[in-house]
């Protein structure tokens, strides 16, 4: 049995595209796998803080060192951590903004990057803790990026996630959406097809 965290980082709600596209991979997977367990998260709605100067201070204290404000700096960043590795197939909608991804999305990274929890630092360097795991990225973006040196938003992500330990990462680009109704239609299309493909493989 698979458990799968959902997050959607697009604040536009029923109008936005990546939603409708993690919906697409969620509902076709559950016709299949219908015991797997989904947790879904909403950063549109309900963005996670930034980290600030407590929670930095908190991060890379030893366990004798963290006071109770301290602690309490890093219960959220414990709760995205806890809910990360409680999974085994991460399925993330974001959109490209200015691109590369929405604020929302950085922040929730800088949450669950943290010391001794998903990477540490041995003598051999860095070293990631969140193993045997699947990312699928479901990007959507006004034009075409991919393999461009304007597409900050995927070597990024896959580094990110390479630098905590996950190395197997898919990603599915619903590009040109601002390009006119056929070009649109015709990235959707093939978002689709991909979706279905990966359901019936994975």
């Amino acid at each position: 049995m698979t458990h799968i965290l959902h997050i959607d980082s697009s604040p536009r709600g029923d109008r936005s595209i990546s939603r409708s596209l993690t919906k697409e991979f969620i509902t076709a997977w559950k016709q299949i796998h219908h015991s797997d367990t989904i947790t879904y998260r909403d950063l549109g709605r309900y963005p996670v803080p930034p980290i600030d100067e407590s929670w930095i201070a908190g991060a890379f204290s030893s366990l004798d060192q963290i006071t109770s404000e301290l602690a309490a700096a890093l219960n959220i960043s414990n709760e995205l951590i806890d809910e990360l590795l409680a999974a085994d197939l991460y399925i993330f909608g974001i959109p490209m903004y200015n691109y590369s991804v929405p604020a929302n999305f950085k922040a929730y990274i800088d949450q669950i990057v943290r010391v001794k929890r998903t990477f540490v630092v041995g003598a051999d360097g860095y070293s990631g803790l969140v193993k045997d795991k699947k990312v699928l990225v479901i990007t959507t973006r006004g034009g075409s990026y991919s393999g461009g040196p304007l597409d900050f938003q995927e070597p990024y992500l896959r580094a990110v996630f390479e630098f905590i330990g996950i190395t197997d990462i898919t990603f599915i680009h619903a590009e040109n959406l601002s390009m006119g109704a056929e070009e649109r239609q015709q990235s959707l299309a093939a978002a689709s097809t991909a979706i279905q493909q990966l359901v019936t493989t994975w």
